[in-house]
């Protein structure tokens, strides 16, 4: 049976709690209205609709709007190899789910990463603890007001973070800028502000001078 087939099954079954299918390059994503429902709607999707693996929880953090936080759940049965998608949404003031380690035994990891990371909690869970950072360590690093280069902090006699240098990298983007180029730079030259543009289509003053060549450090391909 094709996914968008069982997503109108899950969709009949709880009706206007869920959104209707929506289809892009063939995934579907359906949207749950109420996450304090998610336990409901995801042990009918193992049970009777056959999603009997839960591949990933991610979380998005939509800084600036409310809710601000997107909880996205990637399911996929290995009896029908179908994938479906569903997302809820999460207040910042509430910053909690219900867990859904009851269900899947894969959301284990999954929640607590979320929680490390984006500071949402899941109410239920067995043992709700950092995963990647140190208990007691005050920021959630994958939040959109969490500064790129880190902030610094201390918990004596545990571990301690300063701020790191902006090295640079395809994900090391400028908010704003004219255009695209602008905004998302190759290479960031430690230590000062200059850039080398993606498609290298400026040789910066300020490039050479700092390291003594017109282009970044990465290889430069000689003309044909």
């Amino acid at each position: 049976m094709p996914a968008i087939d069982l997503a109108k099954q899950l969709k009949a079954r709880f009706g206007e709690l869920l959104s209707d299918p929506a289809e892009f390059r063939t995934e579907i994503t359906l949207n749950l209205t109420d996450a304090q429902r998610l336990p409901e709607v995801c042990s009918f999707a193992k049970k009777d609709l056959g999603f009997d693996y839960l591949t990933d929880i991610t979380s998005i953090d939509n800084y600036g709007t409310d809710p601000r936080f997107t909880l996205v759940y990637h399911l996929y049965g290995y009896g029908h190899r179908c994938y479906l998608r569903l997302k809820t949404d999460v207040s910042e003031e509430k910053s909690e789910a219900p867990t859904v380690t009851g269900i899947w035994r894969t959301a284990d990891w999954h929640e607590r990463e979320i929680y490390d990371m984006m500071g949402i909690r899941f109410a239920g869970h067995p043992d709700l603890r950092r995963i990647l950072m140190w208990e007691g360590y005050p920021y959630f690093p994958l939040r959109k007001d969490f500064p790129l280069a880190g902030r610094p902090s201390e918990m004596p006699e545990v571990a301690f973070t300063a701020q790191a240098p902006m090295a640079g990298g395809p994900f090391v983007t400028i908010a704003g800028g004219k255009d695209t180029i602008s905004r998302e730079p190759r290479v960031r030259i430690p230590d000062t502000d200059s850039l080398e543009m993606n498609a290298r289509v400026q040789r910066r003053k300020d490039i050479h001078e700092s390291h003594g060549r017109a282009h970044g450090p990465g290889p430069v391909s000689p003309k044909p």
